[in-house]
């Protein structure tokens, strides 16, 4: 569901709602609601339409938790006369293996899921953590660049990053630029591990972009599409322009044993 930043069908698109999130209305402005989502606490515009009203118990309860989330690229969840189609990385509220909760409506899923439980979460060991976010990392390969986007339909640099660690159970910022604030230094290229993020500035010293460092100093990130690109010392070599398209600022670590 779209998230602009005024309230109107022409405004950037800023973020995205996906299943299974919760929000909060601030104000309302003709057929528009301005939200705050209550994952990361972005503010946005929605139309009133797309608006599911739930109760203040069910949102308290939903800020409580790690939900799991859908290992499928696409998926269904379903009532008697219903099909809901949810796709990778969406949460799903209140899952116990076979139903799941929206609001007052329970519904089913018969999909894979993560499961916090079993060390998906953010108290599992890192080393199977790490390797899920790079398994579910190559799904997303060819994925679209859409600013502002968060789904395998389309999505931008740091949204890739905020649902991929959300997948473990990390629930970092939206932006790359509020994204660096997190995890610890790794000072030098050689030293980066999988699953470490890099971040990238522009000529002014503003934090324009981030991506996922895989192995033998590569790094996964969204720019026209996701890709897998070369990293060293000075950027991301374009492999297809063949030059450097983005000048590295710094590398952190948010998982450490």
């Amino acid at each position: 569901m779209p998230v602009r930043a005024e309230p109107t069908d022409k405004a950037e698109l800023v973020t995205e709602l996906m299943f299974g999130e919760c929000y909060s209305v601030l104000l309302t402005q003709g057929n528009w609601h301005q939200v705050r989502l209550a994952a990361d606490q972005y503010v946005g515009w929605i139309d009133f339409k797309q608006h599911t009203p739930v109760s203040a118990e069910y949102l308290a309860a939903w800020q409580q938790q790690d939900h799991p989330r859908c290992l499928d690229v696409v998926q269904v969840v379903s009532e008697a006369k219903t099909r809901i189609p949810v796709t990778l990385g969406c949460r799903l509220p209140f899952f116990d293996g076979m139903t799941l909760r929206l609001g007052n409506q329970q519904l089913f899923y018969n999909g894979p899921a993560t499961n916090p439980e079993n060390g998906h979460g953010p108290h599992g060991a890192v080393e199977p953590r790490l390797r899920l976010l790079l398994k579910v990392a190559q799904l997303y390969l060819k994925a679209p660049y859409v600013w502002g986007g968060k789904s395998i339909f389309g999505l931008d640099c740091s949204g890739l990053v905020q649902q991929l660690y959300g997948l473990i159970g990390v629930q970092l910022p939206r932006d790359a630029r509020q994204q660096i604030d997190f995890g610890a230094p790794v000072h030098f290229v050689a030293q980066a591990r999988p699953g470490d993020l890099a971040f990238f500035d522009n000529a002014e010293g503003n934090i324009i972009h981030v991506g996922i460092v895989l192995d033998e100093q590569t790094i996964l990130h969204a720019h026209g599409e996701v890709r897998i690109d070369p990293l060293d010392h000075n950027g991301i070599f374009n492999r297809d322009r063949q030059k450097y398209s983005h000048k590295l600022r710094l590398i952190k670590r948010l998982l450490a044993d």
